[in-house]
């Protein structure tokens, strides 16, 4: 038998080591990786300030308080700051207790719903900042993620950034958002399961067994550095989704150490600035994949996953909950190692 995709027909279903949840890769439905590149041709150009952002500087009247910020080596100007959602999804000054509702079973929305607004300029970009820029960023995720800690009701810290409109980003000025919850939700508590199961059948982390395969195969790296590793996965869900994974064992993201968050500010910046490139800037998601409060259990392993917003799902992944990728994982690497491919 052919290896899938040989042919441009052959179809194959792989399974995500990590969480036991199977994608079905179909070629022939495909496109090949450099017909994904995005249209902005009706853009208009972005301005270095909007009077109307409240992200921009002169316009803090519009949010409600600044919560923390950082500042350039003379003091003058702050390079990244953290600012309360100003429409959040979660609010802290309610309960985190339990309540039926009949049968049914619920709680008031308690958490906190932040923003870390990532440059003074409202016309930037991850992908266009300056690596020093990126820098900021990395360390106000880690410093506001050590600091929602601080209150126990948190058990869930989710660090994501939204890009573009069809990625569900409502602001043009470049930022990223932070949500602590009281609860953990089914899906990242699957994931510990599945991660826990391994460890318990074989004593090691399937994320670092996969990071090993994956530098041992090759196939699918698109960058390394002494502290990260990124590739998109054997079962990666959307045409180039990537994760950025660290090679030293940390079951959480507050284990990272200077010279690491240097490492993944540097991995991200490049890792944006190929999609960039290469694709056209498309619109993307990209969330920190950490644990639920733990004690740093050994089967844990967080990373940082990136997912462009590429395909639609249709009709048979909503009702079965299986992804269609139309594009191989390995097809979709190459093209972003190639430095001629446009």
């Amino acid at each position: 038998m052919s290896a899938p995709g040989d042919d441009g027909v052959n179809s194959e279903i792989r399974q995500n080591k990590a969480t036991k949840e199977w994608v079905i890769f179909a070629p022939a439905r495909g496109k090949r990786p450099h017909d994904f590149q995005q249209r902005h041709d009706e853009d208009a150009p972005v301005p270095p300030h909007d009077a109307h952002c409240p992200f921009c500087p002169g316009n803090e009247a519009k949010l409600p308080t600044v919560i923390k910020e950082w500042r350039d080596e003379t003091g003058d100007q702050w390079q990244a700051r953290v600012v309360p959602n100003k429409f959040p999804a979660l609010t802290p000054d309610v309960s985190i207790q339990r309540y039926a509702q009949g049968i049914n079973m619920a709680m008031p929305g308690y958490g906190q719903h932040e923003v870390i607004v990532e440059s003074p300029r409202h016309d930037q970009d991850l992908a266009t900042m300056t690596p020093a820029a990126v820098r900021t960023l990395i360390e106000s995720y880690y410093q506001r993620y050590l600091d929602l800690y601080q209150n126990p009701c948190n058990v869930l810290i989710q660090i994501f950034r939204n890009h573009g409109s069809s990625a569900g980003a409502s602001l043009r000025h470049p930022h990223s958002q932070v949500i602590a919850t009281g609860m953990v939700p089914r899906a990242i508590r699957w994931r510990e399961y599945e991660a826990q199961r391994y460890f318990d059948e074989l004593g090691r982390c399937v994320y670092c067994d996969t990071l090993a395969f994956e530098l041992s195969d090759q196939q699918r790296v698109v960058l390394e550095n002494a502290s990260f590793a990124a590739f998109i996965p054997y079962a990666a869900e959307c045409p180039f989704e990537t994760w950025i994974v660290p090679k030293r064992h940390q079951s959480d993201f507050s284990e990272i150490t200077e010279a690491e968050r240097a490492d993944l500010s540097l991995a991200l910046h490049t890792l944006l600035a190929k999609l960039h490139t290469k694709l056209n800037d498309p619109d993307y998601n990209y969330t920190i994949n950490t644990g639920a409060r733990t004690d740093h259990e050994p089967q844990s392993h967080w990373y940082l996953r990136i997912r462009p917003r590429l395909v639609t799902r249709a009709g048979f992944e909503i009702g079965s909950g299986m992804r269609i990728n139309p594009s191989l994982p390995e097809a979709d690497a190459a093209f972003l190692n190639d430095d001629q491919a446009r």
